[in-house]
């Protein structure tokens, strides 16, 4: 399914960088923490979409 959707990503031009998944359970909160933080980084560096930013 996931590779669906980079697919879609690729026919829409947005970069497959802004899509990740990642299996987490309830006793893991800092696990979860590190990647969320790890991912907002990632979108801060990649800036705005192709797609624009709607108002």
């Amino acid at each position: 399914m996931i590779e669906m959707v980079r697919e879609l990503m690729d026919l829409l031009g947005i970069d497959r960088g802004r899509l990740e998944l990642q299996w987490v359970s309830s006793a893991e909160g800092a696990r979860f923490a590190e990647i969320v933080t790890s991912f907002t980084h990632r979108i801060m560096e990649l800036g705005k979409s192709s797609l624009g930013v709607a108002a």
